[in-house]
């Protein structure tokens, strides 16, 4: 006998079980079905429920995380600029006129060299007219002056010979008393002269006041006509710098800039004629954001980096006006400081250090610190992150300070987290 027919199966012991009333056999596809469909609901379920309790998830390649560390935060700022004559004034027409250039645009002049002549007749004629008052006011002040000299000289002659006719009557006083005392004379004789003495003393004293009166009323006419004159030489010597001010010099050694006129031009007064360049002084003009003018200051260090070499320099200027969101800077090199070879409108890299704070809490600069205020900051640990409010302080252009929320060697979300919404925890997968 073999070993299955040794070993029976268990089919006898199998038994047929009838089916209950009232009830189906269920096909075997729609228990499968049946089955999917609890798997989906209990996956949305799932979904949903993350969605609820703000676990949304996250690509971290589309987010940037940045570590807390602890430095010194130094606050400065970058910009290109432009070089810039620190002197470069335009010469203006003083008066209307027609224009003899002497030079031409780029041509190198020493200070006092000739430039520009401006023919007006007018101002010419001007000139004659007034110097001819002047000359007719200083014949009268010197007249006035030999007038007064004259009124004092007989004013003199009067006090003289009322000095000389009072000396006369007390002589004949004394003449008269001794003759009276000893009886050649009789009392009105002697009375007589005392009255002479009396007339005399009067006659002296108002010679004394007419000369005093007349020698003032000559200075003061005297004096007027000095002023006169010489208020008329003030216009003869404005008139005069006008003149000469018709030729138009180099105020200083340089080189002419932009000639605004054609030559034999007919201008009008205050007419820009040419600018002259200073090439020995050059300044660098930047612009900065505006969030950063405020913190800007005249004397602010700063470098300028010409041709791999930095050059000391300072903030000279601070536009008040705010242009486009930028706000105009000038940069002054200090003293033997200045790049060789610099031309107009080079182009030049500065920094300027605003400040620095030793040994402070801070982070890589992101879009965080504008959407927030510097006031939330997502702290990622593990493959979540966290909504956590903190402080920020000072900010340079590549990092922040962090007063309060976080420790060092904390990670932080910098990029935009505006995609977060309001939730209060996410995931990052993929870290």
């Amino acid at each position: 006998m073999d070993i299955q027919a040794r070993i029976r199966d268990t089919s006898a012991q199998d038994q047929v079980l009838a089916s209950p009333t009232g009830l189906r056999r269920v096909p075997r596809t729609w228990l499968l079905a049946g089955g999917a469909a609890l798997a989906v609901a209990a996956l949305v379920a799932w979904v949903a429920s993350g969605w609820a309790s703000g676990s949304s998830s996250y690509d971290a390649s589309r987010v940037r995380i940045a570590e807390v560390t602890r430095g010194d935060l130094v606050r400065d700022l970058s910009a290109d600029g432009r070089v810039i004559t620190a002197n470069s004034p335009t010469l203006y027409a003083i008066a209307g006129g027609t224009v003899s250039l002497k030079v031409v645009a780029g041509d190198v002049v020493e200070a006092g060299q000739e430039l520009a002549v401006i023919d007006s007749p007018e101002l010419r004629s001007r000139l004659v007219q007034e110097e001819s008052t002047l000359a007719s006011l200083e014949g009268e002040a010197s007249r006035a002056v030999l007038d007064a000299q004259l009124t004092r000289s007989e004013a003199q002659k009067l006090l003289d010979q009322a000095q000389i006719d009072h000396t006369a009557a007390q002589r004949d006083v004394e003449r008269y008393q001794r003759a009276f005392e000893g009886g050649a004379v009789s009392k009105n004789e002697y009375d007589r002269a005392l009255d002479g003495l009396k007339k005399a003393d009067l006659g002296l004293a108002a010679a004394r006041r007419d000369f005093s009166l007349q020698g003032q009323g000559a200075g003061i006419d005297a004096r007027n006509k000095r002023l006169l004159a010489d208020r008329q030489q003030a216009v003869v010597a404005e008139l005069r710098r006008q003149v000469d001010a018709l030729t138009l010099r180099a105020p200083f050694d340089g080189q002419v800039g932009q000639v605004q006129v054609a030559q034999g031009t007919n201008v009008a007064i205050n007419a820009p004629v040419l600018g002259v360049i200073d090439l020995s002084v050059f300044e660098v003009e930047i612009r900065v954001p505006e969030s950063f003018a405020r913190d800007l200051a005249i004397g602010v260090p700063a470098q300028v980096t010409s041709s791999g070499t930095r050059y000391a320099a300072k903030v000279a200027a601070v536009s008040p006006e705010v242009v486009n969101g930028e706000v105009t800077a000038r940069l002054r090199f200090e003293q033997d400081q200045q790049p060789p070879n610099l031309r107009q409108n080079q182009r030049l890299s500065a920094r300027i250090v605003l400040d620095t704070r030793e040994d402070v809490l801070m982070v890589e600069r992101g879009p965080f610190l504008e959407q927030d205020g510097g006031r939330i900051a997502w702290v990622v640990e593990g493959s979540s992150a966290t909504r956590r409010p903190i402080q920020a302080g000072a900010s340079s252009l590549n990092a922040v300070e962090i007063v309060s929320g976080l420790r060092e060697g904390e990670r932080i979300v910098v990029s935009g987290t505006d995609q977060f919404a309001n939730a209060d925890r996410v995931r990052i997968s993929g870290q």
